[in-house]
């Protein structure tokens, strides 16, 4: 440290985001992810007992993932390494893994090496960390916004312990920014602010659990007032505050968690029998840009497996509404699937259909090949009576009601076990009947 070092910080403080600026300098100030840092919670028992592993912090932006690695080094008397996967190559990782060694080696420090948005190394960069991540040299601290389990190599996976961040509840926001609000040295403290509970409650909510855009907010907000005010306060009412904070960005990946969480949501949805849940999970996924024939074939393979022959009309809906989104496209098919979804939602419920194929998919795989019965084999070539193929077959259309008895599979096996639930309780007592009281021949 040099003669200049504090002025260099203090001219870096003076320029840094006011979501920099206020970053926790305790464990204590740290605001949410109480599930896993909490009193008595894994992450804390960890520190206190200076047993610390390698960590992946896994969670949307905002959340306090950067944050969390500072106060770890802090907490720890570490050394703290900061790099960004997407910017930082394998020579420059080793060189950070070759210091760590040697910093231990001479003065017994440990070094938090701090790696954002570590999924974005491929499976051979990631190799790289995990003879020091092993032994213990380096203490990783992975970031992403990714389903590690899927972004990760396995073996660093292994060798970590997953923490998932949430999402800040509202109430947390309101507490970072009144904390902003009234901080001297890091935020506004030293300004005259009258803020609209309103404007702080819409903050709360439009900032969908990200602390830096409610921080963002509050910050565009002051500032852009502050020079007109000049000795009078600086009023933030509902309008300034809608104005202060850009519409939300969903956070979606079309072929990451978000997408198939979302997916399963809908799909669960349905299956429950929950519409008001359903369309929301629609009109979620359409606003993040979810190609809309994905939701129409989610829809439809739940017409078949959850619904069935419970509501046999489901499946006419859910194929009606696939045809729809296919010509007329967004914006106007969200009314149909909208409308599909909320169908689906309200059918009966039967996966009878669906438990019946996979049932006899599995005994087709597992068990023994079945030939077909010498009365139901084809007839419609030269040869087929010499063989005596069909000479037993009952014509069903012969017989009173249309049924006969007999055999149509070679064993005895039930594979469809109908509910007594819309449509196919019907078709229960159909079957009973016919099972019962077979109709008499002509």
């Amino acid at each position: 440290m040099d003669l200049f070092h504090e002025t260099r910080r203090k001219n870096l403080q003076s320029v840094a985001p006011l979501a920099v600026r206020m970053r926790p300098a305790t464990l204590e100030e740290f605001i949410g992810q109480q599930h896993f840092l909490g009193p008595g919670k894994l992450l804390r028992r960890m520190l206190e007992a200076d047993r610390l592993s390698s960590v992946i912090f896994y969670g949307p932006p905002g959340t306090g993932k950067t944050t969390l690695a500072h106060l770890i080094a802090q907490y720890t008397r570490a050394h703290f390494e900061s790099a960004n996967a997407a910017a930082i190559g394998v020579k420059e990782v080793r060189q950070i893994l070759d210091q760590a060694k040697d910093r231990l080696g001479h003065s017994g420090q440990r070094t938090v090496f701090f790696l954002d948005e570590i999924h974005r190394f491929n499976r051979a960069q990631q190799d790289i960390l995990l003879p020091d991540v092993e032994n213990g040299l380096v203490l990783l601290v992975g970031a992403t916004t990714e389903n590690p389990f899927f972004a990760v190599n396995s073996p660093l996976i292994s060798r970590s312990q997953i923490f998932q961040f949430a999402p800040l509840a509202e109430e947390d926001i309101r507490t970072l920014v009144k904390r902003a609000l009234t901080d001297p040295q890091r935020g506004f403290g030293n300004l005259r602010i009258e803020l609209d509970p309103k404007a702080l409650d819409l903050w709360a909510t439009m900032s969908d659990g990200d602390a830096r855009r409610a921080l963002m907010a509050l910050e565009v907000a002051v500032l852009s007032q502050a020079k007109e005010a000049a000795d009078q306060p600086i009023t933030i009412d509902l309008d300034v505050a809608e104005q202060s904070i850009q519409r939300k960005a969903i956070v979606y990946d079309g072929t990451g968690d978000e997408h198939y969480d979302a997916a399963s949501a809908l799909i669960k949805a349905m299956r429950g029998s929950d519409p008001d849940a359903a369309v929301y999970w629609v009109a979620r996924m359409l606003e993040a840009g979810e190609d809309p024939r994905f939701i129409a074939r989610r829809i439809a393979i739940l017409a078949s497996e959850d619904i069935g022959n419970a509501d046999p009309r489901a499946l006419v809906v859910a194929a009606a509404a696939f045809d729809v989104v296919e010509k007329i496209g967004l914006p106007e098919a969200q009314l149909t699937l909208s409308q599909a979804a909320i169908y689906m939602a309200t059918a009966p419920k039967s996966n009878a259909s669906a438990m019946a194929i996979w049932s006899a998919a599995k005994d087709v795989r597992e068990g023994r090949t079945l030939p077909v019965p010498r009365h139901l084999r084809d007839t419609h070539y030269k040869g087929a009576a010499r063989l005596e193929h069909g000479s037993e077959y009952q014509y069903p259309h012969d017989f009173e009601g249309g049924f006969v008895q007999q055999d149509y599979l070679g064993v005895e096996k039930t594979y469809y076990h109908p509910t007594d639930r819309g449509y196919e309780a019907q078709i229960a007592r159909r079957l009973e009947e016919l099972r019962k009281n077979p109709p008499s021949d002509r």
